[in-house]
């Protein structure tokens, strides 16, 4: 993923802040050889004081040879994405169909090693992270082996720990492009009101108001 200084995150607590909220990615695993790469969207649970996700797939998922041969993978989430006309940043003087379109969005991808998990115990431990993190009331049954109602489902499935090793983040809202010129994008998504719009404009207005001038 290509990273201009302008997109890049001010610092680590603006990605980890934007990823707490943005719990489902796209686990990419290099494929077998003659083989495309996996690509596995799910759900997982990330520790930023471990520096560690966690998450699971179901046993018969044919993605376990290709990630036991070659544990390095990528974790990727992709979110607050718009699109961008050309004539909202036609250059001042030209024509408004001289401009040229764009897109907005978010980005956040942790290279990871994988440990896969077929221990029952750490099994549910697993579980019970992912189910600590989305079901914060605790608003479901205990997971243990051997304890209804979950326990004897436990076979079925294996567990996936995620190490990261390097992480990627990009805020690309703009910020090459002058002040002026970016205030203007946050009016306009105001007014188109299209899906993503918002949460959009929101990065925008917030790399605008505390991080450094990316235009002129």
């Amino acid at each position: 993923m290509l990273i201009h200084p302008w997109d890049a995150a001010r610092d680590d607590a603006e990605w980890q802040t934007w990823l707490a909220a943005h719990d489902f990615g796209q686990l990419a695993v290099n494929g077998l050889p003659g083989e495309p790469p996996f690509v596995q969207p799910l759900h997982f649970a990330y520790d930023p004081e471990r520096d560690e996700a966690f998450t699971h797939l179901a046993r018969p998922n044919p993605l376990w040879p290709a990630l036991e041969a070659n544990p390095r993978v990528t974790l990727s989430v992709v979110d607050d994405y718009t699109f961008i006309p050309g004539p909202w940043h036609a250059p001042e003087g030209t024509p408004a169909e001289h401009g040229t379109p764009t897109s907005f969005y978010a980005a956040v991808q942790l290279l990871c090693t994988a440990h896969v998990i077929d221990d029952a115990e750490q099994k549910a431990a697993v579980l019970r992270r992912q189910l600590a993190h989305f079901q914060p009331a605790g608003d479901y049954a205990r997971v243990a082996p051997g304890q209804a109602p979950f326990g004897r489902m436990l076979p079925g499935i294996r567990g996936i720990r995620l190490e990261v090793t390097e992480v990627r983040a990009k805020f690309k809202y703009g910020g090459n492009k002058p002040r002026e010129m970016q205030r203007r994008d946050t009016e306009r998504l105001a007014a188109r009101a299209a899906p993503h719009d918002e949460a959009a404009r929101a990065h925008q207005l917030r790399r605008l108001e505390t991080g450094p001038a990316g235009g002129v």
